[in-house]
């Protein structure tokens, strides 16, 4: 009976090719709303976990997220080195990151920080070691991969976050040094090359002794921010010069060392409270919190993509409308034949089965189209579009939902052959034959 059906649909390409291929866009298109959705909601999960603030300059809360957790987008501008110190003395804070961006190795960032960022993504060297001295390097997993970068091998960073030809000469006069390469983490530190926050500065022409700053452990030095209130020049970033760097402070005929970012982890449940609205009132700095700016950007995210949903369903069913619209006019038309079947000795469940094969076959070729132009369009637009490369999409990575929805074409194929099976069912081949 299979082959039977298959023999019926070949019988009319046209109208298989058409049903397959409206099948085939819905298809596609609820698939790239699956993966996007869940891949991205995971994603950030995942790099934003253990980060209850995110501290920058004043500007968009979104863009300090998207720029310091995500690395997907420019950074709001710089902070002062010294509100480092500040926050790393108040009680109710269990980790500060340092993050300072400005530059990039074939658009990967490359990212000044310290120890801390390790022990935040639990990164673990692979080979070589970590970074302990000026102008040295640690690759992430997927830059080392994409870039064949090997221990040892030397690069030079192009001025800028994201890759600028003009820039590529920009900072040949301090080349870093691959030291290590970290195992994959399924985080965005795998998109990353990590270096001391010093190694930055180094590499802009500032030179600075981080010790007059702050001391990670200093005994003695425990306050928090309420010690601060009234003083908060002592956080507030100067003006910034711009062009793609965010590590840079013009001061005079001078550079200042600054900061892109800070990456907090709370002790307590009351920094959560007091800390975000001391900076955000008394200072010239940003709180972000990573929860807040991320769910509203899914949300966002997911308003358009309810939208766009819906709109594939509806065509998805109209695909099952042409589906039946074609096999009632074929259970009309050969009602001859499938008389001459029922005579040569094929049952009335036989004859019912093939018709509804012709539905179900139709439904799985467009489903397996949707299917492959949906994950063949995720490994395009990654290859074009750098924001999705450095979100982490995944070009062939199921979703768990697709084995659902790829059931559920099915479903629209089987139920749109039904009244046309039926009618076949109901067939009497003596009376059918003697009028013909």
């Amino acid at each position: 009976m299979i082959s039977l059906a298959i023999a019926y649909l070949r019988d009319r390409p046209l109208t298989t090719a058409l049903n397959v291929l409206l099948l085939a866009i819905a298809v596609a298109m609820l698939v790239l709303l699956l993966q996007f959705g869940k891949q991205a909601s995971e994603r950030f999960e995942r790099d934003a976990r253990g980060v209850d603030l995110v501290v920058g300059a004043k500007g968009s809360p979104l863009q300090l997220i998207l720029s310091s957790i995500f690395h997907v987008d420019q950074p709001t501008g710089n902070i002062p080195l010294s509100s480092l110190s500040v926050l790393e003395r108040d009680r109710a804070v269990a980790r500060v990151v340092p993050l300072a961006l400005g530059d990039n190795f074939n658009r990967y960032r490359i990212v000044g920080t310290d120890e801390r960022f390790a022990d935040l993504y639990q990164t673990k060297i692979a080979s070589g070691r970590t970074f302990d001295g000026p102008m040295e390097a640690v690759m992430g997993a997927a830059v080392a991969s994409e870039t064949g970068a090997q221990i040892g091998q030397k690069f030079v960073g192009s001025h800028g976050l994201t890759a600028d030809v003009d820039a590529s000469q920009d900072h040949v006069h301090a080349p870093f040094e691959t030291v290590g390469i970290l195992a994959p983490t399924g985080t965005v530190a795998d998109r990353l090359i990590l270096t001391s926050v010093e190694s930055v500065w180094n590499v802009h022409g500032i030179g600075h002794d981080r010790s007059h700053d702050h001391d990670h452990g200093a005994e003695g030095h425990s306050h928090d921010l309420r010690d601060h209130e009234g003083h908060s020049h002592d956080l507030q970033p100067a003006a910034t010069t711009q062009r793609g760097s965010s590590v840079l402070q013009a001061q005079g005929s001078g550079l200042e060392p600054e900061l892109t970012a800070l990456l907090v982890t709370y002790r307590n449940a009351s920094a959560a409270i007091r800390i975000p609205a001391m900076i955000n009132r008394q200072t010239e700095m940003q709180a972000a919190v990573p929860a807040t700016q991320t769910a509203r950007l899914l949300k966002l995210l997911g308003a358009s993509f309810d939208g766009i949903r819906i709109f594939a369903w509806v065509l998805a069913i109209t695909g099952g409308l042409a589906i039946f619209v074609a096999l009632l006019n074929m259970a009309r038309n050969r009602e001859s034949d499938l008389a001459l079947l029922r005579v040569m000795g094929a049952s009335r469940v036989q004859v019912f089965a093939t018709v509804i094969m012709e539905g179900v076959i139709t439904a799985a070729l467009g489903a397996g189209a949707g299917w492959i132009a949906a994950h063949g369009l995720i490994t395009v637009a990654r290859a074009n579009f750098p924001t999705l490369a450095d979100l982490g999409l995944a070009p062939w990575q199921p979703v768990a939902a697709e084995g659902g929805l790829l059931l559920a074409v099915l479903g629209i194929g089987a139920i749109a052959a039904l009244i046309p099976a039926l009618r076949v069912y109901r067939i009497d081949p003596a009376r059918t034959l003697a009028r013909g």
